[in-house]
């Protein structure tokens, strides 16, 4: 039978040390500090029931807390109701911080727990100077979960696969050559790579250990003179070992890091203490110089490369004339009253599947209506699935794996008579949204620079929202990468010619409606200026944005200029490829405003 949340938490609590240890903390990632894992390391799911991808449990003798962003706060607080866990609401006045609560219920000589592969070496470093300011420990535990899961899934083992040059224009070789140069400039020997998108972008290799994100559990050491490749040996297909026989790649497995690096003889390392677990760090030998800092090939991976750039366009294309079919099977079919959330989602996938170089979601669709749309990362399930009539706002959030490229797309679809308060708030996100995707700006141009263009229309208004406005996207990889981004958080990062990044401003009212209007941009040359070169983005997402909710009056001449020349590429674009009634369909859909 399966365990309750409650006897979960029991049996956690059970393995503490009864004369030290107060508490375990389980965040929501893996030994590689992903933002998406596979299922063997869902530990905080397991504990809490919430099945949000951002949150941290802290599990206590006599209590429990869940800390979770802005993105969660409705699904989080639906979640936990009952379990005897409390919701934090991170960056909210008054809400402590993890170490604070902890503070606030220690008392001093005893200690947390934690795991030390599932946090980074800097947050425990972090942790371990606050907690020390109040005579409280941080004890690096293994895993307590591993005698306590009943029907844990085991480690992911599916195999890797080669992706081709075709699609990722540069070989393995060249990648390496060029990480190479960086280390020389940092005077390092060596660089760690535990970061599973940067591996894969590295070795040209894909897998399917992450839902929706086409990654390799592993790790990867790059050194001057040798690459040491850490992988389960299940992984290996044939083809695969003869490919990295071919890049005088050096296998060993997975479990083999930390031995390794304890015997590694290399005078220096470069390792980000931010992205590499404290276990991992903590188990390179004290004679090797370790060089802290960011690792290159985050930098090198945004920066497409033409053979990228031109895959990425072709893949926009299918998947544009894949959303034309779907909106317009949404706009036929609502009226009858018989679609729902989770038929939406499954009609999506149907059109996108029909595809060529079709792989799989990007992510899951989040498909809310109405209310719905006002929780952010909102997942419909048979309890919740609504079904849609013909008034209000359907906010669809999507995106495919294609082997060219990888798509993220939101559009807030008016499926009929709507308030005066939702037509205002989607003009509003509207006219961010152009703000944003008009901007030109000079080399050296921060996203923390250009988020607030987004969020003008509404912070005018009195609202905001607190998710970023804008992330970079993997090619064939994963749809949330860096290291640039937009969003009012400083970020040192410049925006430079060749990142995709995303332009999402939204808007969400709790138990009424939310809208967010998404797609995504290039950042290319404009033109020389005062001081130098200047940028700016091209929108390279190809669907009609929904009409029906603009109040035209809002809008300037030159957003409106902006819409119709965006609707007219899509048409000239998309049509090629479309049936004729699809053809009149979105002619409609494209008209000038």
């Amino acid at each position: 039978m399966k365990q309750s949340i409650s006897e979960r938490i029991h049996a956690l609590r059970m393995t503490f040390n009864p004369n030290a240890v107060r508490g375990f903390i389980i965040p929501s990632t893996d030994p590689h500090l992903s933002e998406y894992v596979a299922p063997h390391w869902e530990s905080r799911e397991w504990i809490s029931g919430f099945t949000g991808s951002a949150g941290t449990a802290v599990i206590l003798k006599d209590q429990a807390g869940l800390w979770t962003d802005s993105r969660y706060f409705l699904q989080a607080e639906e979640q936990l109701e009952g379990s005897g866990i409390t919701l934090y609401k991170e960056m909210l006045p008054g809400v402590p911080s993890i170490p604070e609560f902890i503070c606030q219920h220690l008392r001093p000589g005893e200690s947390i727990s934690i795991d030390g592969k599932m946090f980074s070496a800097y947050q425990v470093e972090e942790m371990q100077k606050e907690l020390a300011a109040h005579n409280l420990r941080v004890d690096i535990f293994g895993d307590p979960l591993k005698t306590i899961w009943e029907d844990r899934p085991p480690m992911p083992l599916a195999p890797a696969f080669i992706y081709d040059i075709q699609y990722a224009g540069t070989s393995c070789t060249e990648k390496v050559a060029q990480i190479r140069s960086e280390l020389t400039k940092k005077n390092s020997y060596a660089l760690l790579l535990p970061t599973l998108d940067e591996i894969a972008w590295v070795l040209n290799l894909r897998g399917s250990d992450v839902h929706c994100n086409p990654v390799v559990t592993s790790y990867l050491l790059i050194c001057q003179d040798q690459l040491i490749y850490f992988i389960s040996p299940e992984k290996v297909t044939p083809e695969v070992a003869a490919y990295l026989k071919e890049q005088q790649v050096e296998l060993r497995d997975y479990d083999e890091i930390e031995t390794y690096l304890h015997r590694f003889e290399g005078e220096s390392i470069l390792v980000d203490p931010k992205k590499t677990n404290y276990a991992v760090y903590s188990s390179i030998q004290p004679q090797c110089r370790i060089i802290r800092g960011e690792s290159p090939v985050a930098l090198l991976k945004a920066i497409r490369n033409k053979q990228e750039i031109a895959g990425i366009h072709a893949a926009m294309q299918r998947d544009g004339v894949a959303l034309v079919k779907f909106l317009k099977w949404l706009e036929e079919a609502v009226p009858s009253e018989t679609v729902t959330e989770l038929s939406v989602d499954q009609q999506l996938h149907e059109f996108r599947a029909a595809q060529p170089l079709y792989k799989g979601e990007s992510f899951d669709t989040i498909a809310g209506y109405r209310a719905h749309g006002a929780i952010v990362h909102y997942s419909a399930t048979p309890e919740s699935n609504a079904t849609l009539h013909p008034e209000g706002f359907l906010l669809l959030d999507s995106g495919a794996q294609y082997m060219d490229g990888t798509t993220d797309i939101t559009r807030t679809i008016a499926l009929g008579e709507l308030t005066e308060e939702e037509k205002t708030d989607y003009t509003l996100i509207l006219k961010g949204h152009i703000a944003l995707a008009m901007a030109k700006f000079p080399a050296g141009t921060r996203g923390a620079q250009l988020d607030v263009l987004a969020r003008m229309p509404i912070w005018s208004r009195g609202m905001n929202f607190l998710h970023g406005t804008g992330h970079g996207v993997g090619h064939f990889l994963n749809v949330h990468e860096g290291p640039q981004s937009i969003r009012m958080n400083e970020n040192p990062v410049a925006l430079q010619p060749g990142m995709v990044t995303s332009n999402e401003p939204g808007v969400y009212k709790a138990g009424s409606h939310g809208v967010r209007i998404e797609n995504l941009t290039l950042v290319c040359k404009d033109k020389e200026g005062m001081f130098g070169e200047y940028f700016k983005f091209e929108t390279i997402t190809l669907c009609p944005i929904c009409k029906k909710g603009i109040i035209k009056e809002m809008l300037t001449r030159e957003e409106i200029e902006w819409l119709n020349n965006y609707h007219q590429t899509v048409y000239n674009k998309l049509s090629p490829d479309l049936s004729t009634a699809e053809k009149n369909w979105l002619q409609e859909a494209t008209f000038p405003l």
